[in-house]
Parts: C-alpha cells; sequence; structure tokens
C-alpha cells in the first residue's frame, strides 16, 4: 500500500502531575484562572501526528512516506524515523525554524493540560501534491498540521482523484467550518474521538447521518469504550484491549490510527481493522511517548489472538507488501 502521511512532526516534552487537575480548578475563578503544577518528571520524546501514524505502519511492516516540514534540528530524528522504516524523503527542512514542539502535562488519571508551538509546522503549505514523483499514492491522511496547509491538501487530493483520510483532531476548534465540511465532503474516511465528533457537528451543522452521506468510512474512538465503526450501513463496536500497565496516554489514537490502516489498506474486514488499532493503540498506552513501544509483526498477532480472532490474517504481517488498494 503506497501511503502518504500529512501532519506534524514534533519534539514532545512530556511531563507527569502526582496530582488531579480537576482538584485545584475553581469553577467560580475560571475567568481568572492562574494555575501552576510542579511535576514530578520530564522527558523528551519523538512525535507529531505524521511521524507518529507512520511509526505505527512500520512497526507492522509497511514503508509509509512521510509529507511533512521540519526545522534544522531534525537530523537526528530523521535517523531514527528511517531506522524503523519510515520514508522521509518528502520531508523538507526549513533553514533557521526549530522542529514543531508540544508541551503536555498528564495528572494520575491521564488528564491532560497541553500547548503546541508549530515552528517548522508553519512552512507546511510550501508542500504540494503536484509535485509528487512517482506512483500516485493509493491513501494519503491529512492529519492536523498547518490550517492552510490542510485546506490546501484536500483540494489537491479532491483534484487529482487521490483518495484521503481526514483527520483534523486538535485543529477543529481553529479550522473554519466550511474547510471542515469540504474535508470532509470529499474524503474516503473521517476519524475523530467521540469529543472532537460532538465538536464537528456543533461547528459544521452536520447531523451523523449527514456525515455518512460524504464518507465510506466514519470511525470514533471513545477512551476505554472503545471505537465504533460505521460504514454501508453498518455500526461496529470493537472494545480496547486491557493494557497490562498506563504508562502515557499520549500518541494513543494515532497509534489506532496506523494500526487500522494497516489492516485496511490490505482490504481485511472493518472489525479487524479496528482490533488491530485497538492493540496498536495499547501498545501506546504502555509506553512513554507516543513513538516508545516497539514490537514485531509476530509478536503482535500473537498478542492480538489472547483477545480476537483473526482467522490468520495476521500470519500475512511477516509476508511481503500487499499490492491491492483499500476498499
Amino acid at each position: 500500500m503506497n501511503y502518504v502521511i500529512t501532519g506534524s512532526v514534533a519534539f514532545d516534552y512530556l511531563m507527569t502531575f502526582p496530582g488531579c487537575f480537576s482538584d485545584f480548578i475553581l469553577p467560580e475563578k475560571l475567568e481568572r484562572l492562574s494555575l501552576s503544577f510542579l511535576i514530578d518528571s520530564l522527558t523528551i520524546q519523538h512525535g507529531g501526528n505524521a511521524a507518529n501514524i507512520a511509526y505505527t505502519l512500520a512497526l507492522l511492516g509497511e514503508r509509509p512516506r512521510l509529507m511533512a516540514t521540519v526545522g534544522e534540528d531534525f537530523g537526528d530524528y530523521r535517523e531514527w524515523l528511517e531506522s524503523k522504516g519510515i520514508d522521509t524523503s518528502l520531508t523538507k527542512v526549513i533553514p533557521g525554524v526549530h522542529t514543531a514542539t508540544f508541551f503536555a502535562n498528564t495528572d494520575r488519571v491521564n488528564s491532560q493540560i497541553a500547548s503546541f508551538y508549530p515552528g517548522a509546522m508553519a512552512y507546511a503549505g510550501q508542500l504540494s501534491f503536484y509535485d509528487l514523483d512517482g506512483e500516485k499514492p493509493d491513501l494519503v491522511t491529512i492529519s492536523p498540521n498547518d490550517m492552510g496547509a490542510m485546506q490546501r491538501y484536500v483540494q489537491e487530493c479532491q483534484e487529482l482523484g487521490i483518495a484521503y483520510l481526514y483527520d483534523p483532531s486538535q485543529q477543529i476548534v481553529r479550522l473554519d467550518k466550511h474547510v471542515v465540511r469540504k474535508g470532509i465532503e470529499g474524503a474516503a474516511a473521517f476519524f475523530v474521538n467521540d469529543y472532537e465528533f460532538d465538536l464537528v457537528q456543533k461547528i459544521t451543522g452536520m447531523t451523523q447521518d449527514d456525515v455518512l452521506h460524504c464518507v465510506k468510512l466514519l470511525v470514533i474512538t471513545c477512551g476505554e469504550n472503545g471505537s465504533l465503526i460505521f460504514a454501508a450501513g453498518d455500526e461496529i463496536h470493537v472494545p480496547i484491549v486491557p493494557a497490562k500497565q498506563i504508562v502515557d496516554p499520549t500518541g494513543v489514537g494515532d497509534a489506532f490510527r496506523g494500526g487500522f490502516l494497516v489492516g485496511y489498506g490490505r482490504g481485511w474486514n472493518l472489525e479487524l481493522c479496528g482490533q488491530m488499532g485497538a492493540l496498536a493503540a495499547t501498545y501506546c498506552l504502555e509506553s512513554t511517548g507516543p513513538q516508545g513501544q516497539s514490537y514485531t509483526p509476530a509478536e503482535f498477532a500473537a498478542r492480538f489472538r489472547d483477545h480476537f480472532d483473526d482467522h490468520g490474517r495476521l500470519d500475512e504481517l511477516t509476508a511481503s507488501p500487499p499490492s491491492i488498494q483499500a476498499s
């Protein structure tokens, strides 16, 4: 499967707070909120939505192309991604600028307060699908990115007839409602979490039925309640895979998307795709940072079978990559 993954590439500064943020938020004082949290730990990790999705794809044997803009500090990160099997030839370095940076503070119940500095991501609109060499991508993911770039990629994919997965996520609150509607209306698939889907409906005025009239596939992740998959009039609920330990929720949604896409690109049934996403998400939850997890396709298949029945399909993950396209 020829995947091109667009979106953010970032360094993640991940902090942990031993208490609960909610204990210190006074509803009657929200207009003058002033809080400071003494953290227990700080780690600096590789991150960014696009890189995280590509990372899980690569763990399961794919070689996705990462299309993004990064800063001059990207050298070691590029080596890391290439060593895992990710093609960074479409990743452009912007001189004199830092790679995007994500700051996240997580409390003991996995609530997060986060900030994001776009850095080189602000230049992502310089990249164009009209400039791609070689075969046209089978599937593009349009993940959170510079807003102008996201709008441009939607427009170009529609003009060039390239199937794309629309995943606006954190940028929903900043994108114009008409931009979000256009992204949905031309997408092959739409991925959001349950909170984001409520926001989309509020911002755009679209109902769930309206969305399903536009896309072949709607996937809504629901945290500990698993995920919901809607396609061809069917609704599929996929439960989570219980975690052996909960370490860090950062990047769990990206891992779900990567796991799902591996099955989707092979034309496997959607329930199996969702189950693969669920396990990939749990691996991420059990590790520090969005790219802290590590497993082979064989290890993934063995653990998968502790919870689900793949009818032998996952044996194909250890074989050569498939040539079929997602339906």
